[in-house]
């Protein structure tokens, strides 16, 4: 299971309304430390698709999103939790520190 792409018009209903915990990885196409982490969230996605949902928003392409969460640099990561955000993650990490910022999701 990989992360799947979010849009302005899709978000309301697969993260704020998610019944289950969802990480948000906010990138773009042109950020080298995105595409370093984008595989290692697609592994916790696969490993961890029953506790927690794992999407990517373009910021190139939804940039109303990137503004209402204040995204300033990237690749930043929310966790959203019964619709707020419950857990902010900015740059990229190697597997084992994402699962320890994310072990309250995972465990």
């Amino acid at each position: 299971m990989t992360a799947r792409d979010v849009t302005e018009q899709t978000f309301e209903a697969e993260v704020l309304k998610s019944e289950k915990p969802v990480l948000v990885d906010f990138w773009a196409a042109w950020c080298g430390p995105c595409r370093m982490v984008s595989p290692i969230l697609d592994e916790i996605a696969t490993e961890n698709s029953d506790k927690i949902d794992i999407v990517k928003v373009n910021v190139d392409e939804n940039p109303n999103l990137a503004m209402q969460y204040q995204i300033t640099s990237i690749p930043a990561m929310k966790v959203f939790k019964a619709g707020e955000v419950s857990t902010s993650i900015v740059g990229a990490k190697p597997k084992p520190a994402l699962e320890a910022d994310l072990a309250a999701y995972l465990s």
